[in-house]
């Protein structure tokens, strides 16, 4: 199940499970990813745009990644 989902400057976007594994099938670009990532991404997912300068996600609403 989909658990974070980081979305990097270059619009390239990773996701990766509770355990903290990668699920190949969402990552890419994000504009090819964007809709089936929002359609099943739980309420409860973590959406990030990369990390804060002291490594932690930089975390953002969902309406807003």
């Amino acid at each position: 199940m989909v658990k974070t989902i980081i979305r990097f400057q270059s619009n390239m976007v990773m996701v990766f499970d509770e355990s903290g594994e990668q699920i190949p099938n969402y990552q890419g670009q994000y504009e090819r990813v964007k809709e089936s990532i929002l359609n099943d991404a739980p309420m409860d997912a973590v959406f990030a745009h990369g990390f804060t300068e002291d490594g932690r996600l930089q975390k953002v609403p969902r309406e807003e990644w």
